[in-house]
């Protein structure tokens, strides 16, 4: 697919506000671009319902139940994901900050709040209501936003926000079979209305492509990944004082605490070393990218539950072996790995050398696995080590590369 021409951005001259505007599609090509406060607020809200999946992943594994936490962990980040995603790209298309478009945002934010209330009862209970009326209750103000758009558009434009408006409600009637289907046959209706929910994009955009700013995505993006990590750290944090509180054994928390800080800070690093914006040209390369960043999502905020997991089997509280417990942050972390290199850093590599160093990364990181209570301390150092070689290879002069040296992560 390619881009649709650029439509003129919205005027929005000092004292010419008004407290409605019909929402037309902004310019692809406006300067300065920049995330705006009530997005930044809608990030803020959703991570409490992705903390709020993280304690379940905790607790499920913990008690050695790993592979229904997953499981359960997996469907209830895809509706937190999807309904932010959905509203990411819609906010960097439309968003013409009226007074209605804020209301219908932060009703948006009030359905994640309801979900996020949910959460618990369908990690131990596997009832869903709650967390099917928080995410009905955001995907009908989603398709009520489209509905508006399609109000203001004509033409293909109209098509489009109309396929949207009604792929959302849609999907949203099926959503219904976690509800009424029999509990083994939720995680395949899950995999199907799952698909069919990214396939609405695909389908509504196929003769006309909305106007995304790819600068403003990227910074979207970028601005999620570090709120997710943050709440990672601060899980991490709450975890190991309670150790230390309740057990005295810091000197064997803090490997997990070093560790697990030197994985979030390469986290950090190697997401934001190359200028991802550039590479989104077309709505092919945007769609597998923002699709991808389900797995970066999802394995960053359970590297935080990984390690609250570590630092509890350490203090004694999880029923779960050593091994179990490091590989709750090792796997979580080499997923990250493999994923950011696939959607960012490989775009940028030049040589094989280049090439290989993440991918080297997350198999020594799972290894580290097999390492006992230096599991953790051991992936940091991998991790630490990776953007130390990244760094090196990117100053190596251009004659000893197949091209012009770049930085890596």
């Amino acid at each position: 697919m390619t881009s649709s021409p650029t439509p003129p951005s919205p005027s929005r001259a000092p004292g010419s506000r008004r407290a409605l505007r019909r929402l037309r599609a902004r310019g692809r090509d406006e300067a300065h671009r920049t995330a705006s406060p009530l997005e930044l607020f809608f990030d803020l809200c959703f991570v409490v319902a992705v903390a709020q999946a993280g304690i379940g992943l905790v607790h499920s594994v913990a008690e050695g139940h790993a592979g229904q936490g997953i499981l359960d962990y997996a469907m209830v980040f895809f509706a937190l994901w999807w309904a932010w995603m959905n509203f990411t790209w819609f906010a960097s298309a439309y968003d013409n900050d009226d007074v209605l478009y804020r209301v219908v945002t932060l009703v948006q934010i009030a359905g994640v709040l309801v979900l996020a209330a949910g959460v618990s009862r369908a990690f131990e209970d596997h009832e869903y209501l709650v967390v099917w009326l928080g995410y009905a209750i955001m995907r009908v103000a989603m398709a009520a936003q489209w509905l508006r758009a399609a109000r203001a558009a004509e033409g293909p434009e109209r098509t489009t926000a109309l396929r949207y408006a009604g792929g959302v409600l849609a999907c949203q009637v099926g959503w219904l079979g976690l509800l009424f289907l029999p509990e083994g046959a939720r995680p395949w209706w899950f995999l199907v209305m799952a698909l069919l929910e990214m396939c609405v994009p695909p389908f509504a955009e196929r003769d006309h492509s909305t106007s995304w700013h790819p600068r403003h995505i990227a910074e979207r993006y970028g601005l999620f990944t570090i709120i997710v990590l943050g709440e990672t750290i601060a899980a991490a944090t709450i975890a190991v004082k309670s150790g230390v509180d309740e057990n005295d054994a810091l000197g064997e928390l803090l490997p997990i605490a070093a560790g697990g800080l030197l994985v979030i800070f390469a986290a950090w690093w190697i997401y934001f070393v190359v200028p991802i914006h550039g590479h989104l040209r077309t709505n092919r390369q945007a769609f597998l990218w923002g699709y991808g960043h389900y797995l970066v999502f999802a394995s960053a905020a359970a590297i935080g539950a990984g390690l609250e997991v570590a630092v509890e089997q350490t203090a004694g509280k999880a029923h779960i072996s050593t091994l179990a417990a490091s590989a709750a942050v090792t796997l979580p972390t080499a997923l990250y790995l493999l994923t950011v290199w696939a959607l960012h850093s490989r775009h940028f590599k030049r040589g094989i050398t280049q090439q290989m160093v993440l991918p080297t990364t997350a198999l020594l990181v799972i290894c580290c696995t097999f390492l006992g209570h230096w599991a953790v301390f051991a992936a940091g150092v991998v991790c630490a080590l990776s953007v130390t070689a990244g760094e090196t290879l990117a100053t190596r002069p251009a004659a000893r590369e197949s091209g012009p040296a770049t930085r890596t992560g």
